[in-house]
């Protein structure tokens, strides 16, 4: 095409956008090996291949399009990812820890500036770079981790999502900020509230608007028109607002809230991560390119006192943040050391200071070393964060909890303690108190815990790796521990401890991943129970009952398949022949329990009359009325309906009984003999 190509035939956009790629692919292997999280590779790679690097790739004008298109597309995700729905969930973190974390580290951030004679308009302008974290990298490790569900993973979420909401004001506020002409008090107030109109708009839109045209993209059931529809709200809405004054970044993160209203977001979502992946790897990778390394080497000290003191300042806001939230020290201290590093919003936000002139060229270069610098301490830092906090948690000044009164066990067996009162927890709490079994539960979700106190339930809120915390929940005593959190590292150390302070306290863990069961199994729990393993038996199963397998088999399959800890399911090509080891646990002989209804075979029929050993080979060995046992019943014991028939016998045998017991009143006499 003509104005594309140079002498050489070339298209020097390809060129460099192929550079880009190769280095990209590479730093990122090198990076998995490592395993960094890939935004730190990018990094790397716009270091590497940019002009003050090697200079395989120089053109200004083409690194920042990359920044700017790299820039819509993370904010049009952040943005699907910004439903109502997700906020609820997080809505304490998002709400109260957000904005205590937001204030503080910007007010604390300024005051240091203000204290070495910084100007207030960029002290302040300091403030907001020094808020923002990294959602990028921070969702990564915890993904990878699998803590996004554990408190400390919540009350990231929350916050992250409270920071990436404020960078819409932080840009609006800039040019004000910068004494930009026309940006006065009042007109920034007029801004703001004009922005704000403008989100509410696209929230009505969004719920009237939206889903009848996505429906009816989705109707015509062509793909590449769904992916179209996508890109062109991202970047119509951008280029929308950037025609009203405001930057593209916010018009593509109101997209994304509009887009994330709809019934259809996540097939949106999946169609658009291709698109989001490579653009906002392109974001980084423009980042790491604008740095001039020669810069920040000859200023390495200021570098290293911007990053000591940003991390330091961020970690103990969000820290204290996360306790004036009501989260243990442990918990506090692996949110605070997550949220120390600049995120890469923050770019975006600097940007804005740097062209309004508000930010000096000088401290740019600064703050992008220090930026990156933060970021790459991050997963060092992710990965201590769980240790640290256990050392301060355990210093001997902490607050002690108070002991819960737990009733005596009437056989004097001991009582079960519950760690997370979840669905699980809540559910196995209301069997316990049906059949009298004492117990206690233990959270660090206050609104369980006040849900739980509310319905009567024995629970305290606390940390399991607390040594102190068990002890208050009487676990010298307990006959049982269940615990039921997803925080694999606590439920490590819980375990530990548990059985340090009892050996006789019968430990069952449950996890979602079947590679912690060694783990788990290895601390000193008696049982794990795997998420995986249970929804696969529980599947085979319910197939197996389809095609009329008897019962005793099924449960002899899954016996078998739950011994040694999943051990058949875990090893190479099973681990042995399962079919074998269901004909040595159907040898063995086993006991049950028939309870008798109306019309059953049983009864109004006497022991003599049912003759089951005979016809079954099972015996009945006790009779259960009401709460008063039998045993050894006579022949002429007539059974009625509401009775327990107790058997013993083989696996066969009693899945034999079973079915003549269930069958029709007129099966129960044996056929007379012929005269």
């Amino acid at each position: 095409m003509p104005g594309l190509e140079t002498a050489h035939g070339g298209i020097p956009f390809l060129t460099d956008f192929v550079v880009i790629l190769g280095a990209a692919v590479l730093v990122t292997l090198v990076s998995h090996l490592l395993r960094a999280p890939a935004v730190i590779g990018f990094l790397l790679t716009g270091i590497l291949i940019g002009p003050h690097g090697l200079g395989l790739v120089t053109d200004p004008d083409l690194i920042e399009a990359f920044a700017e298109i790299g820039v819509v597309f993370l904010l049009f995700s952040v943005g699907l990812e910004f439903s109502l729905e997700r906020l609820r969930e997080v809505g304490r973190a998002f709400f109260l820890g957000g904005s205590l974390q937001a204030a503080g580290t910007a007010g604390f951030a300024a005051a240091v500036l203000l204290a070495f004679d910084q100007p207030v308009p960029l002290a302040i302008f300091y403030g907001f770079l020094a808020v923002l974290s990294s959602t990028a990298i921070l969702l990564k490790l915890y993904s990878d981790r699998r803590e996004i569900d554990t408190p400390q993973g919540k009350l990231l979420i929350g916050i992250l999502l409270f920071q990436d909401f404020l960078m819409v004001p932080m840009i609006l506020l800039t040019p004000a900020l910068a004494g930009e002409e026309g940006t006065t008090a009042g007109q920034v107030a007029a801004r703001l509230g004009f922005g704000t109109l403008i989100v509410m708009g696209v929230f009505l839109v969004a719920r009237r608007v939206m889903p009848r045209l996505l429906h009816a993209i989705v109707a015509t059931r062509l793909r590449e028109l769904l992916v179209l529809g996508a890109l062109l709200a991202g970047l119509g809405m951008a280029v929308v607002t950037e025609s009203f004054g405001f930057s593209l970044a916010l018009g593509a993160f109101l997209a994304g809230i509009l887009v994330s209203e709809s019934e259809y977001s996540h097939q949106v979502v999946a169609e658009m991560a291709p698109f989001r992946d490579v653009f906002t790897s392109l974001f980084f990778i423009a980042i790491g390119m604008l740095l001039d390394v020669e810069f920040a080497v000859a200023n390495s000290a200021i570098v290293a006192a911007a990053v000591i003191g940003v991390m330091a300042i961020k970690a103990l806001v969000a820290g204290g943040s996360a306790l004036a939230l009501g989260y243990p020290l442990r918990t506090a201290t692996i949110a605070g050391l997550s949220l120390a590093q600049i995120g890469e919003f923050s770019f975006v936000v600097a940007q804005v200071g740097l062209v309004t002139g508000l930010m000096p060229a000088s401290a740019y270069q600064v703050f992008l070393a220090a930026a990156i610098g933060t970021m790459a301490a991050t997963p060092f830092l992710v990965r201590v964060a769980p240790a640290i906090g256990a050392r301060l948690q355990g210093l001997p000044f902490m607050p002690r909890p108070k002991p819960v009164e737990i009733p005596e066990a009437k056989s004097g067996t001991g009582h079960v303690v519950i760690v997370g009162y979840g669905v699980n927890g809540r559910n196995l709490a209301r069997v316990l108190r049906s059949v009298q079994i004492p117990h206690v539960a233990l959270d660090l979700n206050g609104d369980a815990v006040r849900r739980g106190r509310a319905d009567g339930e024995p629970i305290l809120f606390g940390d399991v790796t607390r040594r102190e915390v068990l002890e208050a929940c009487g676990i010298e005593r307990a006959a049982v521990l269940v615990i039921g959190i997803t925080d694999f590292r606590a439920v490590l150390t819980a375990v530990k401890i548990a059985r340090s302070m009892s050996r006789d306290v019968h430990i069952i863990v449950r996890t979602r991943m079947v590679a912690e069961i060694d783990a788990i199994t290895a601390a000193g729990a008696d049982e794990v129970v795997a998420e995986e393993f249970e929804s696969s038996i529980e599947i085979f199963t319910r197939v197996l009952e389809k095609f009329h397998v008897p019962p005793n088999v099924i449960e002899a399959q899954a016996k078998v398949l739950r011994g040694d800890s999943y051990l058949r399911l875990r090893g190479p090509r099973g681990a042995g022949r399962v079919s074998d080891a269901v004909l040595e646990v159907l040898a063995a002989g086993t006991t049950a329990v028939f309870y008798v209804t109306e019309g059953s075979a049983a009864d109004g029929a006497t022991i003599a009359e049912l003759d089951l050993r005979r016809r079954t080979g099972a015996t009945i060995i006790a009779v259960v009325h009401g709460e008063t046992p039998r045993t050894n019943p006579p022949p002429d014991h007539r059974i009625m309906a509401g009775e327990s028939l107790v058997l013993v016998g083989s696996h066969s045998e009693i899945s034999a009984a079973f079915d003549l017991l269930e069958g029709g009143r007129e099966e129960t006499a044996p056929s007379p003999s012929p005269s």
